[in-house]
């Protein structure tokens, strides 16, 4: 089995290649890299929490749940659902603005799904490589110290893109509840011009909604795959920030 020094600088065990491709320096034991720092860490999993607590009261918006009996003034629960959703969001939105800042001030990584490097013919060749590998026509993955170009491409089109448009459809349908003279809706009320009426600005927020949910399960999946098929830890990197190499 080997041997892994928790303690060694990340420097003198991996160094990092392009597309955040780790080479093992010849004759050197694999060692950690410290890969997501604490705010990248609890942006991920406060996120994570906002959007299942969404995905769940926005459900039930659109679908409500039977009614109560008894006295209207008694039961309060749909409102306790709009009111848990409405937080929810405006929790994501903060945690995002913050996390937009991380990218200006943080390094590498807290950097990477923010931006598509397409006019690097080595990233495309890396993306098709993994394509590949997860069709079993690769013997041998590669490693990674940052996302793999294949799950990059995934997080920048169908989760930050589509979270960017929840964020905008959500708090432009808020405005309209807060109404026209409300700061809200001065801030959010040209979503309704671009996309044309409430409408639309709703289905849009429920498809975005199925979307960011779909994507969810197969990042899960796919972390945890990527746990037992390739030499490095990935669910533990989230929670620990670094990354080992075995």
């Amino acid at each position: 089995m080997t041997k892994v020094y928790a303690l060694t600088p990340a420097a003198s065990r991996v160094q990092e290649g392009k597309f955040g491709e780790a080479i093992l320096p010849a004759n050197a034991q694999p060692g950690p890299v410290y890969v997501y720092d604490a705010a990248v860490r609890l942006w991920h999993w406060v996120t994570a929490l906002c959007i299942f607590v969404l995905a769940a009261t926005g459900y039930f918006i659109g679908s409500p749940p039977p009614s109560i009996g008894g006295e209207a003034a008694d039961h309060f629960m749909f409102g306790y659902i709009r009111m848990t959703h409405f937080i929810a969001g405006q929790v994501l939105g903060v945690m995002f603005v913050l996390r937009l800042y991380r990218v200006f001030v943080g390094g590498s990584h807290a950097r990477q799904i923010f931006w598509i490097p397409f006019w690097k013919l080595g990233w495309w060749k890396e993306i098709f490589y993994e394509i590949q590998w997860y069709l079993f026509l690769k013997p041998k993955a590669k490693d990674y110290v940052g996302h793999n170009p294949l799950a990059h491409i995934a997080m920048f089109f169908v989760f930050l893109l589509p979270l960017i448009v929840m964020l905008l459809t959500g708090f432009a349908l808020y405005s309209e509840g807060m109404g026209i003279q409300s700061w809200w809706y001065k801030a959010f009320g040209w979503v309704f011009l671009v996309l044309g009426d409430s409408m639309t600005v709703h289905t849009v927020h429920h498809v975005g909604m199925w979307i960011i949910v779909l994507f969810s399960m197969i990042h899960m999946y796919m972390a945890i795959r990527e746990d037992f098929t390739r030499r490095q830890t990935t669910v533990s990197a989230m929670v620990s920030g670094w990354r080992f190499f075995f």
